[in-house]
């Protein structure tokens, strides 16, 4: 079970897997590491952690236990969310964490994104539920390559799910990934999955008083979306206020207001992603430019001992 929330352990299906398969978890340095269904002590297996809360009353387990276990939970899944990082980094690839609480419109926000996008940026989505693949196939009737994790009673995503799914994906040099996380504010707050930013998406149906209330979530978000802004008309949503609690927690977070249904705001989320894509593009071409630089000098030694 979860240590934030006492969230239960279910089985972790992604697309395409055989439940009696082991995963694998691909390194950066292109090495691979299995996964069964082992456990070990008060570890479940590497693919679902199975976490238990901080306050429960699992025999044998005091609460200096519990903090010991939480800390190595997130030290195993921070070391699989620095290598997923990385092999993103090698290819350009700019990649989101869209996180927020359920009926934020987060998938209808993802796909007129993706269809605004088409001809400009290759766009390739991880979706995160509970249950179903209904978000993934509306990401794919878009074109778009998605692939579905199902973390059964979990509540979040970790990163070596993310790093399985990658590895099912074809994923495109130089492109955006966008990972649509389990609607929940609290626990995806803790879990690094590798991503350049995660994106926190506020509904102005949900209330301005979100940020206070759930701060972790928007103190560790680079970006607030306040999405479904046609809808103010209707609603006492004060967005000032909202933007006020969003900054007391986090003063450098950056907001765009937003609606998928009328295209407010979309211009200016697309030249957000846009420029973050670019500068991942730049990174990877520096990187690049360097390794060659560097054989070059390296060559260039050899050929003078040669001589």
């Amino acid at each position: 079970m979860c240590t934030t929330c006492g969230c239960g352990d279910g089985e972790v299906k992604i697309d395409g897997d055989d439940p009696s398969h082991e995963h694998e978890h691909v390194h950066s340095d292109g090495t691979r590491h299995s996964h069964g269904h082992e456990h070990a002590g008060d570890h479940a297996h590497d693919h679902g952690p199975r976490y238990a809360p901080a306050h429960s009353h699992a025999p044998g387990l005091g609460a200096r236990r519990m903090v010991q276990i939480e800390q190595d939970i997130l030290a195993k899944n921070n070391a699989y969310a620095t290598e997923n990082r990385q092999r993103l980094a090698d290819r350009g690839i700019f990649t989101l964490n869209l996180v927020s609480s359920p009926g934020s419109g987060k998938t209808t926000l993802l796909v007129k994104t993706i269809e605004l996008l088409k001809g400009r940026q290759r766009v390739a989505v991880i979706e995160g539920d509970q249950q179903t693949s209904q978000d993934a196939e509306r990401i794919r009737a878009t074109g778009a390559p998605a692939i579905q994790i199902n973390t059964g009673k979990g509540c979040h995503l970790d990163a070596h799910m993310v790093g399985h799914a990658m590895g099912k994906l074809e994923l495109a040099d130089d492109s955006l990934l966008m990972i649509e996380n389990v609607g929940n504010l609290v626990c995806p707050a803790a879990f690094d999955l590798g991503e350049a930013h995660k994106v926190v998406i506020l509904s102005v149906t949900e209330g301005e008083d979100k940020p206070i209330k759930y701060p972790d979530m928007f103190r560790a978000a680079t970006l607030m979306l306040m999405n479904k802004c046609d809808l103010l008309p209707h609603l006492t949503f004060s967005v000032p206020r909202a933007i006020e609690f969003a900054r007391r927690v986090n003063p450098g977070i950056e907001v765009i207001e937003v609606s998928a249904t009328t295209g407010q705001g979309m211009d200016a989320w697309l030249a957000w992603l846009e420029g973050g894509a670019a500068a991942a593009r730049g990174q990877r071409q520096d990187s690049v430019s360097s390794l060659k630089h560097r054989v070059a000098e390296l060559e260039a030694q050899l050929a003078a001992r040669d001589v």
